[in-house]
């Protein structure tokens, strides 16, 4: 759509059929090209195996197995009073644990290492060329060359990768009717599709985190089962659909859980954390949530512009010449040619002249077009984004509903100390402690407290310490450990 402005980001309402279900089955997900071996890039995966993971039946298989299984355990563990498995007070049951969280720390740590590196070279910085009309264009599309406009989207109606600057399209090297793999300057074939794809299938490994809770003859809260198989379906999705704000959940929660598997590692050996590391831990690890989900909302709305120059001829006309329709040898004259004239008739017939078509010549001119670019394009991707938003929606409002709770429990108290509660920066600290036992409420119920430590029953790994686990329900109630 073109536009009259220069380059600029606007809020827009995403349009009505984006939001289709089921979403349709192209573009299909684009595997990335062979690269050499190296330690970011142990192995390269084959086109046929990357797309049979990302078949739908794969993560809704395992996710319904996972959530049954995890739920007859725990009726296996109430019916044992809660009581520890044997193996789980053997010492390679501790070995495995402590091996498990080492292995997704290390893990983790690689994973943001290699994104990191994939949106350094794929995103703009807002003071370079193009402002943040090219830093939005970088973050919202993920395939074909670098630049603002030059970049390739999959257009519904037509079926057909496309690009808003003709010449980008022309240049973009595509196979077999799809964007390269091996085109540099998007984030996709930097890294997402590679890193992305591996996180995608450490979810299902990470459900690990569950039986080793269950082993120690704990139960698995319902929200914990639903935290792993919905971050299944979700890192799912955004593969699959090849969705823009996936980068930031394979980003930002592989960093996350690097510190928190290394904390983890940490404590199994009795070292010492600060308890400043383990409130900065709970945090980010909350945050996340907030802030993504309002992040991947943000999508949908965000329109920019992004200037195209197109070269296109232009016609000059020249004036119209005169002449005969059929131009002959002038007749003679004087008395000699009245007298032919006279006795064998006119030689000629006068025809009338008639106009040359006008002369044309084209000339090369060079114009600059602004073209409004939505951020997000396709069905597929909307779903992503929109399936990744009910996911965390029970998590924000697990967060606000312990907020809410403490925010109570503590005004009341200070009004039964003080008689009042203080203005300014009592409400201040007493929202700040909320909030704080808010974190610690959901960091609680999603990773499942004391699980990840040691091979104990009664080991903590949590980053807030048992004693400071005690949450309430919005009505009140202890909620159950």
């Amino acid at each position: 759509m073109a536009a009259s402005s220069g380059p600029q980001m606007v809020a827009s309402w995403p349009e009505a059929a984006l939001f289709t279900f089921p979403p349709p089955s192209h573009p299909l997900p684009l595997a990335p090209a062979p690269a050499p071996v190296s330690i970011m890039r142990p192995f390269n995966m084959p086109d046929d195996v990357f797309a049979a993971a990302l078949d739908p039946k794969v993560p809704l298989t395992i996710a319904v197995v996972y959530a049954v299984t995890v739920k007859a355990l725990n009726m296996y563990n109430r019916s044992r009073g809660k009581q520890p498995w044997a193996v789980s007070k053997t010492r390679p049951f501790f070995a495995f644990v402590v091996l498990h969280n080492l292995f997704l720390a290390l893990y983790s740590a690689w994973t943001f290492w290699g994104m990191l590196g994939g949106m350094r070279r794929s995103i703009v910085h807002p003071t370079a060329a193009g402002g943040l009309a090219a830093t939005v264009d970088s973050f919202c599309r993920l395939h074909g060359p670098a630049g603002l406009g030059a970049s390739l989207y999959f257009n519904e109606t037509s079926g057909q990768w496309n690009s808003a600057d003709p010449a980008a399209a022309a240049a973009s090297a595509m196979h077999a009717g799809s964007p390269s793999s091996t085109q540099a300057g998007r984030i996709w074939n930097e890294g997402l599709g590679y890193y992305g794809w591996i996180f995608y299938l450490s979810k299902f490994y990470e459900v690990l985190d569950t039986f080793i809770i269950l082993a120690k003859g704990k139960y698995s809260s319902t929200l914990q089962t639903y935290h792993h198989a919905g971050a299944m379906m979700c890192m799912w999705a955004g593969m699959r659909y090849m969705s823009a704000p996936i980068w930031m959940f394979v980003l930002v929660n592989s960093f996350i859980h690097s510190l928190m598997y290394t904390y983890y590692t940490l404590t199994a050996f009795s070292i010492k954390v600060p308890m400043a590391v383990k409130r900065t831990l709970t945090t980010m690890q909350i945050t996340q949530f907030l802030v993504g989900a309002s992040y991947a909302i943000a999508h949908s709305f965000v329109t920019y512009v992004a200037p195209i120059t197109v070269v296109r001829p232009v016609v000059d006309r020249l004036a119209a010449v005169a002449v005969p329709a059929n131009p002959v040898a002038p007749a003679p004259s004087g008395t000699l040619g009245a007298l032919m004239r006279l006795f064998l008739g006119s030689a000629t017939k006068q025809v009338p002249a008639v106009a040359v078509a006008s002369v044309q010549e084209p000339t090369m001119v060079t114009e600059t077009i602004h073209f409004s670019q939505p951020c997000i394009v396709t069905a597929g991707e909307t779903f992503a984004i929109w399936l990744n938003v009910l996911y965390l929606a029970p998590l924000t409002y697990l967060f606000v509903s312990f907020f809410i709770a403490s925010y109570v429990k503590r005004s009341n108290a200070v009004h039964k100390m003080n008689g009042k509660a203080h203005a300014g920066e009592s409400n201040v600290m007493l929202a700040e402690k909320a909030g704080w036992d808010a974190a610690r409420g959901v960091e609680r119920e999603v990773y499942g407290g004391e699980h990840m430590v040691s091979g104990s029953a009664s080991g903590s790994c949590s980053p807030v310490g048992n004693a400071e686990l005690t949450t309430k329900k919005a009505n009140g109630k202890t909620r159950r450990a």
